[in-house]
């Protein structure tokens, strides 16, 4: 047990906060405490927006704010990164909530957490970059639009249809509308929108979110308008832990959510981090250390009545940009959340939906970023359509599934793509000052080509088919110090092809073989078929001179004893 322990702690160990941490939340508070009092303002109406949205109620997108938050900013690995309930999150909980209730969120967000932490401990956070730009584009689009089409029913000021697609719940609120609009709360959407979109090419640095938000609240009120319904009543304070988990039995058919929401969780968030990086000069977070602090805090959030959260990149967009340098900046807008869920719950709770969904819908177009989806679209024919497959699929289907189709067939492109650089070229033996006798010979029996760049399975098959039928020839020379790369399938089919070729009677030599593809080769029989008397040769002229050897004691060259010049043309094919 002690041995078990002291393992995981060197793994987990390192990740924790040390004092550096803390000399850098020191050097600069006045700014950073500025910076979180922003980052407060923007964030209270997303996270009232994001936990409605969510189904667990607005309380929920509070307590996330708080709890997460607070976790995520001491135990993360951004200096800059702001944590909470973010619209990606709130497309995967949805279906959860409806199936399951709250206590399936709770379960949902520990297993989550767990396998964060997990994936901290095992170092995993340095393999999200490898994450296509398509697919991430593809699934930011795909989002947004799944965000936009969630607001449908409370922008329209109609109950929540029943139905699990988004694109039928939408088009079921549409038609509620046209049976019986509700104008009010369409305007208030409308106008809330409006306000962010415009207020954000205008004043960037004013939060026009909540002023938009606080107005039509005001509004509402004032002109005692019922059908702008309001959020509802908020509890004055985070409620107590709560340990009502699901029974074991249902476990098992919560573990795919649960991996979605850990997966959607660790890329939201790399990629939020990422960004921050990229906004500022000398700041770099720790990918492994962020999949800690985004664990503990999915751990802990539920408990206190949140949901799952991830890294928010517009909030951490802000954060950077109102001059935050440390991690007090997250922290204070965790701790400013925490005193209007203390302080100001009342007034939260009159604030009408309409005026959330318009908020939210802003969010969704801002989410769009048209130079990137424009330039993915004119890069290649191949990243347009795994950015558009990605979008579709997270529309259609669900996150888990969007992001497994986009990475499959990200893969499978680039494989197509490498396997095309493969080349299978004939060169010739000999340039030196030679007779028109020996070339012709030399023609006639003996034949050498160059494998240029991979040999796997996406490409072994049309090398080796061509290999196969070569003609009028008795030795076949294989020169192969430029393959780049070789697997078992490109090994296999390689070996199948020298027997076909030995069976017709043709000898098959290889030159240039290096040491990792020696160990493949070997493994699979190939290496041996490949030598000549059991030799192996290092070089293109050694295996010649085994060739001419063997056609000369199968009497189909002349045996000369001196040759100089066959020496010389040798040299020029190294």
């Amino acid at each position: 047990m002690t041995t078990a322990f002291s393992r995981a702690w060197a793994r987990i160990g390192p990740l924790l906060p040390g004092r550096d941490d803390l000399a850098e939340m020191r050097r600069d508070p006045r700014r950073d405490l500025l910076a979180g009092l922003t980052v407060a303002i923007v964030a209270l109406p997303l996270a009232l927006g994001f936990g409605v949205s969510s189904g667990l109620g607005a309380a929920a997108g509070l307590a996330t704010a708080v709890v997460a938050g607070a976790l995520a900013a001491v135990l993360g690995g951004s200096n800059l990164q702001v944590s909470g309930p973010t619209g990606a999150m709130t497309v995967v909980l949805v279906p959860i909530v409806g199936a399951y209730g709250p206590t399936g969120v709770l379960t949902v967000g520990l297993m989550a957490g767990v396998m964060l932490v997990a994936l901290a401990a095992l170092r995993a956070g340095r393999y999200m970059q490898y994450v296509p730009a398509p697919v991430v584009e593809g699934f930011t689009l795909g989002i947004a639009c799944v965000i936009g089409l969630q607001q449908v029913p409370n922008a329209l000021g109609v109950p929540k249809p029943e139905g699990d697609r988004v694109l039928v719940v939408a088009w079921r609120a549409v038609e509620a509308f046209a049976k019986s609009p509700n104008w009010t709360a369409l305007a208030f959407a409308v106008a809330v929108s409006v306000v962010m979109l415009v207020g954000a090419r205008w004043r960037p640095t004013v939060p026009f979110s909540l002023l938009a938000v606080v107005g039509a609240t005001v509004v509402a009120q004032a002109a005692g308008l019922d059908a702008a319904r309001p959020i509802g009543d908020l509890p004055s304070g985070l409620p107590a832990p709560s340990l009502s988990f699901l029974e074991p039995g249902s476990l098992g058919t919560l573990l795919a959510p649960a991996v979605a929401v850990a997966a959607l969780a660790a890329l939201e968030s790399l990629l939020s981090a990422s960004v921050a990086d990229g906004m500022t000069v000398g700041q770099k977070h720790d990918p492994d250390r962020e999949l800690l602090g985004q664990g503990v805090a999915n751990i802990a959030a539920p408990l206190f009545g949140g949901v799952p959260a991830t890294g928010a990149i517009a909030r951490t967009a802000v954060n950077v940009r109102t001059g935050a340098s440390s991690r007090l900046a997250a922290l204070t807008h965790a701790a400013i959340l925490a005193v209007i869920v203390f302080a100001a719950a009342p007034l939260v709770s009159k604030i009408p939906l309409a005026a959330l969904a318009g908020v939210l819908l802003a969010t969704a177009l801002r989410m769009v970023e048209t130079g990137s989806l424009r330039a993915m679209a004119k890069a290649t024919r191949s990243d347009a359509l795994i950015l558009v497959l990605t979008a579709a699929a997270t529309l259609v289907l669900d996150l888990v599934y969007a992001v497994i189709i986009g990475l499959v067939a990200a893969g499978a492109l680039a494989l197509r793509a490498v396997a095309k650089q493969a080349r299978f070229d004939q060169v010739p033996l000999d340039r030196g000052d030679h007779s028109a006798e020996e070339h012709a010979l030399l023609a006639e029996h003996i034949v050498a080509y160059r494998i240029d760049g991979p040999l796997f399975f996406a490409a072994a098959h049309r090398f080796l088919l061509e290999l196969t039928e070569v003609a009028d020839v008795r030795v076949v020379v294989l020169r192969m110090s430029r393959v780049s790369t070789m697997d078992a399938t490109g090994a296999l089919l390689l070996r199948d092809a020298v027997e076909k070729l030995h069976r017709r009677g043709i000898l098959v030599l290889a030159s240039g073989i290096r040491p990792g593809q020696r160990q493949v080769l070997g493994s699979t029989g190939a290496l041996e078929l490949l030598r000549h008397e059991g030799r192996e040769y290092a070089t293109t002229p050694e295996a010649i001179r085994a060739a001419r050897d063997h056609l000369e004691t199968a009497g189909l060259l002349p045996a000369r004893a001196e040759h100089a010049s066959r020496t010389a043309g040798e040299e020029t094919v190294r």
